[in-house]
């Protein structure tokens, strides 16, 4: 999906993916973070959001296990951007590294078992005080939304796929990844287990969600 996956996430959300990205940086302490970590980072998709708000010596990492989205990824920011081509549950991190964790649209993709190992991560990879957050399309409650918008992920997204650009096949995925995933609720919940402070968020009657807090500075990751 690499050679079209920007044009067409554009095209395909109206613009409100890229409202979402930047709603997930917005109110984090990024002007004092000395290292942010974006997981399931695409090509680099947040590096955009955060440039305005980030000093010149801040390092922000990138992890993506695609080998196309980190060729294609941009790297010449104001500021250090590197991306490393990892399975995120495998990759191994520094503990306490991180002071911003960020993540946008690769939630989808983990069953429940590994939620629960991506909010473990998430824990131990945080300084205490550190701050993360995560967006994900998700199935909106109302039901009056939930069958026009998954007809449209489901139908119409593969149908553009195949007018513009030839390749239906992969972004018939969205639709099925994003119906068995449902929402950022169990993630939330994997979260707070690991002693994390968690707040959820809905975008647009929840056709994306998400969760933020932080670490507590006075105790130490599970």
């Amino acid at each position: 999906m690499s050679a079209t996956y920007g044009l067409m996430n554009l095209i395909t959300s109206f613009g409100f993916a890229a409202r979402w990205r930047h709603q997930v940086v917005e109110n984090l302490p990024l002007a004092e973070a000395g290292r942010i970590v974006d997981l399931m980072s695409g090509m680099n998709e947040l590096c955009h959001c955060v440039s305005e708000r980030v000093s010149a010596n801040v390092r922000m990492t990138g992890i993506d296990i695609s080998p196309e989205m980190v060729r294609r990824a941009r790297k010449d920011w104001p500021f250090h951007a590197e991306v490393l081509l990892e399975d995120v549950l495998a990759w191994q991190y520094q503990r306490a590294s991180a002071d911003v964790i960020i993540s946008s649209f690769g939630l989808k993709t983990f069953n429940l078992e590994q939620q629960e190992e991506l909010a473990r991560l998430v824990s131990l990879l945080l300084k205490p005080g550190g701050a993360f957050s995560f967006v994900e399309i998700s199935v909106p409650p109302s039901r009056f939304l939930r069958w026009p918008y998954m007809f449209y992920l489901h139908v119409i997204i593969p149908l553009l796929g195949r007018l513009f650009l030839g390749n239906p096949a992969n972004y018939r995925l969205l639709g099925i990844f994003t119906q068995a995933f449902g929402n950022c609720r169990h993630f939330a919940q994997c979260l707070r287990q690991q002693g994390l402070e968690v707040h959820e968020t809905s975008h647009f009657f929840g056709c994306a969600t998400g969760v933020r807090g932080k670490r507590p500075r006075t105790e130490s990751a599970p």
